[in-house]
């Protein structure tokens, strides 16, 4: 399990010219570890991880998940492979109102076409992964905040992705709540083995990632990890 960019550009139509939003960067993230991505609003972290989840297509350079190219993907491959391969972690859970915290997981396997059985043990599984099997008949109005999240976490991870890629998860939680959703994370990613990336502007929640890098107008540069390092993470 693994994600790379390689020499990753992309551009937007801006006014009859082209804003840059991601300017060559380059970033390995192996499985089982966690790398946390912190900036400031429109550094470009949000088009770091749509690219990165395959929603964005960059004007040049490689993306691979999982060791597969997504580059020459039609859009129907590319959704499938999102769909399997990619878990994403909302910055608000976007909970179904009407779903109970279990059902909200069964949805995501049912779209992938397993069984009914199988995919209510699986979600079961899934909550009491995240501490919520006691929760799993409640709907979001009868969670807290910070249960919410849990769920949210519970259901990227519900398929089995190789790569989780986390969009600012405590932004809605106090400080001791939001530290506990970073525990959470940084300890399904370590028993999973997926390829986690966090983007996050609080850095009192990076001790616990392997890897800290800064983005500023699109380009990453060192942001203070343990090791000091520059935007890309050696391969495994």
């Amino acid at each position: 399990m693994s994600l790379h960019l390689t020499d990753v550009t992309l551009t937007y139509p801006d006014a009859g010219a082209r804003l840059t939003a991601l300017d060559r960067v380059a970033l390995g993230v192996p499985g089982g570890t966690v790398t946390a991505v912190v900036g400031p609003s429109g550094s470009g972290k949000s088009s770091l991880l749509a690219v990165a989840g395959t929603l964005v297509t960059p004007d040049r350079g490689r993306v691979t998940v999982d060791g597969t190219d997504v580059t020459d993907l039609t859009r129907a491959e590319r959704a499938e492979l999102r769909r399997r391969s990619v878990g994403i972690v909302f910055q608000q859970p976007h909970l179904l109102p009407s779903l109970t915290a279990v059902e909200q997981l069964q949805v995501m396997a049912r779209i992938d076409g397993r069984p009914a059985r199988a995919v209510r043990d699986r979600a079961m599984e899934g909550l009491a992964a995240v501490g919520m099997a006691g929760e799993a008949g409640r709907r979001p109005h009868q969670l807290s905040g910070g249960q919410r999240q849990r769920v949210n976490i519970a259901r990227a991870l519900m398929n089995d992705p190789a790569v989780l890629l986390v969009d600012e998860p405590t932004s809605a939680l106090d400080r001791e709540r939001g530290a506990a959703v970073v525990a959470l994370l940084t300890r399904l990613t370590r028993e999973r083995g997926t390829a986690t990336v966090l983007v996050t502007h609080d850095r009192t929640l990076l001790g616990a990632a392997d890897r800290v890098v800064g983005i500023h107008d699109g380009r990453l540069r060192p942001g203070g990890g343990r090791d000091g390092a520059a935007g890309t993470v050696p391969p495994a």
